[in-house]
């Protein structure tokens, strides 16, 4: 293990609290200590271990115990259950039973406000189909921000689950490694859209053109579009990046959170090339469910020399851009005809049927 002098106590810092943290989660109990003790957490979580020099995202990940999935698991236990994905023959089925088990796979797709998507998902992949989805996320997870008002402690559970810096190197590495790899190109536009906008909530913000599409046929990557609903049953946004540019103490923290963090679209002029980084505002609702929609696999095998050409490369991403935006319309829709769609319905459901049984939601 490699650990660089002038990188020591910063590290050290963090993994003493995490350790502080640990400590008061299991208690004055001895006899809780076995269950409750998981010393795996905060070596992963300040990426302490390392097999080089540096840390590196994708080889020294280290997969989860099985108390930090199963309390993933738990937490999200009422909130999915309406999962759908497509077979090789297009038929529509209500589990994962269309995800490849092979990979490489790219999984582009929606991202919810504030993210809330990813962690749900990837745990539902693992516990269904025992695949492990690599997350791509921005880089300003992995970073030990001081003087933060922010806990960066909220998020560990994207580095438990295997979240990787996002970039072009990251999907290369990945695809290469024939992983089940996770790419928002919405990215922090989408997770933290504007209030003040009608329509925002499920609208995808991506840039013009992607590389992804070449890469992913280098490697004969399959490539599989999915749309994720919900989000606006759980929270309702009240306070975006524009309302508080316009309170001068938030309007401080929202430029100096986008300083520290860096931008990781500057070349692009659009838009999503300038972006704020904030935590929106949000107030709760009665808790709703996610609907998440996989499309049918699209296959970029043999097709490497004819991607090669920006405008097939282009006429496949405005496909996979369509397909995630027909999933979306279509969860919009059905979801409205789901008697279980809230906390309550659900809770009662399971609490006369079992509380492992399956919650029902709309028809086909």
């Amino acid at each position: 293990m490699y650990v660089e002098k002038k990188k020591l106590k910063p590290c050290v810092r963090q993994l003493s609290l995490h350790t502080v943290e640990l400590e008061s989660h299991q208690g004055d109990d001895s006899s809780d200590q076995e269950d409750g003790v998981d010393l795996a957490k905060p070596i992963k979580c300040t990426c302490f271990y390392r097999r080089g020099k540096s840390h590196d995202h994708i080889t020294d990940y280290i997969m989860p115990t099985t108390y930090e999935l199963k309390q993933q698991i738990d937490d999200d236990r009422l909130l999915v259950d309406g999962t759908l994905s497509t077979l090789e023959d297009g038929t529509l089925v209500r589990s994962l039973e269309g995800l490849p088990l092979e990979g490489p796979v790219l999984y582009v797709g929606y991202h919810m406000l504030m993210g809330f998507d990813l962690i749900t998902m990837v745990t539902q992949i693992m516990k269904e189909r025992n695949i492990h989805l690599r997350g791509l996320i921005h880089p300003m997870v992995f970073k030990n921000l001081q003087d933060s008002l922010v806990d960066t402690q909220m998020f560990d559970k994207y580095k438990i689950m295997g979240g990787v810096p996002v970039s072009s190197f990251s999907i290369y590495k990945l695809l290469r490694e024939k992983a089940h790899v996770l790419l928002y190109l919405g990215g922090v536009r989408e997770v933290t859209y504007k209030v003040t906008l009608q329509g925002e909530e499920y609208k995808l913000f991506w840039p013009q053109r992607s590389e992804f599409v070449r890469v992913a046929s280098i490697f004969e990557a399959k490539i599989v579009p999915f749309g994720v609903v919900g989000v606006d049953d759980i929270c309702q946004l009240v306070l975006d990046s524009n309302d508080q540019r316009e309170i001068p103490i938030l309007k401080d923290l929202v430029e100096k959170a986008t300083k520290d963090t860096g931008n990781i679209r500057e070349r692009d002029e659009s838009e999503l090339g300038n972006q704020d980084i904030c935590i929106p505002g949000v107030v709760p609702k009665n808790p709703g469910r996610f609907y998440y929609y996989f499309g049918k696999p699209i296959e970029t095998a043999g097709k490497e020399k004819e991607l090669k050409d920006k405008d097939k490369a282009q006429e496949l991403y405005l496909q996979v851009k369509y397909e995630v935006e027909q999933r979306l319309a279509y969860l919009k829709v059905k979801r409205e005809s789901d008697p279980y769609r809230y906390l309550l319905p659900r809770m009662l459901y399971q609490a006369s049927h079992g509380w492992s049984s399956e919650i029902p939601t709309f028809d086909l």
